[in-house]
């Protein structure tokens, strides 16, 4: 088993979605929408067989933010909801559109707004570190999802 590791900055995406409450788990899925709610991921799961239909997952094949989500709150991948509660209404998609896809551009502008705000950074990108290193021990794997990406 074993996992195609994703762009750290994914993390900050799951928890934004955690936050916002656009993830939705049922049984044996889970539903995610978009930062700017356009569009609905489906992530499904069987045993440790993980698949998603958001573009990372399917085109990349790494772990895009909404396997991401699930993860955390399966309780497969911690979880700081404190954490998580400062990326609450980010638009990712406006972000990312913005800084070409370079997703750590887009989280060095977020990280330098909360600092000014006084929030501890170097606490979150702790947490975020944390949470990456456990992705790289998970016991799961993926594949292509039967859905193509929504458009």
């Amino acid at each position: 088993m074993g996992v195609k590791m994703p762009p750290i900055e994914k993390i900050h995406e799951a928890y934004s979605a955690i936050a916002d409450g656009r993830v939705v788990l049922k049984e044996g899925e889970a539903e995610v929408v978009s930062s700017d709610l356009t569009k609905k991921y489906l992530v499904t799961w069987k045993e440790e067989v993980y698949t998603s239909n958001d573009n990372a997952s399917y085109w990349q094949g790494y772990l895009g933010y909404p396997i991401l989500a699930v993860l955390m709150l399966q309780g497969k991948l911690s979880l700081d909801l404190e954490i998580a509660g400062y990326f609450k209404g980010i638009p990712w998609k406006v972000l990312n559109t913005e800084y070409k896809n370079r997703f750590s551009e887009a989280v060095k502008k977020i990280l330098t707004q909360f600092e000014a705000e006084g929030l501890d950074c170097d606490k979150i990108n702790a947490e975020i570190d944390k949470v990456y290193h456990e992705i790289e021990g998970l016991k799961i794997s993926t594949k292509r999802s039967a859905l193509r990406p929504p458009k």
